[in-house]
């Protein structure tokens, strides 16, 4: 089984890059992991945002294959980070095919995204910097893995 991030856009801020790339290394050794960045849709100036979120929903779909998707959405269910890795092992213990989990672009997801999705994960009631997203969710996967296997990184 592998577990990949999805992401609209690539991550160009240089220190939040340096950090998502310490985590995805960090989680190579835990579980097969990749970092699947969707560039950005060029000229949409024209669409509406319902448009931009049906194009960008397409790529999403298409990157993710026959993954199970899980997406990082602010209407998701909040988890302390023990919470949060009780969760992933159930998931994990149970699935039959990848888990990818996504960060969608500025206005959220489309329909089909969401009726695709079979979870929905919130990392705060407040609103993160889509760069930002994933070095944070990157962190909190591998401490998951950390608290499953009982390594010291969490304290509690």
């Amino acid at each position: 089984m592998r577990i990949s991030l999805i992401t609209m856009g690539r991550t160009v801020v240089p220190w939040v890059r340096q950090g998502l790339d310490e985590y995805v290394s960090r989680l190579s050794h835990y579980v097969p992991f990749e970092l699947k960045e969707i560039p950005e849709l060029k000229g949409v100036s024209s669409l509406s945002e319902a448009q931009i979120k049906e194009k960008e929903g397409a790529l999403i779909l298409k990157a993710a294959g026959q993954a199970e998707i899980i997406l990082l959405d602010e209407k998701g269910v909040e988890y302390r980070s023990v919470e949060f890795a009780e969760a992933l092992r159930k998931r994990l213990a149970h699935a039959t095919k990848d888990l990818a989990f996504v960060v969608g672009g500025a206005y959220g997801f489309s329909a089909e995204v969401y009726a695709k999705a079979t979870g929905k994960i919130s990392l705060s009631k407040m609103t993160f910097n889509h760069q930002m997203v994933r070095t944070v969710f990157a962190e909190q996967l591998y401490r998951a893995f950390t608290i499953l296997k009982g390594e010291p990184y969490h304290h509690e």
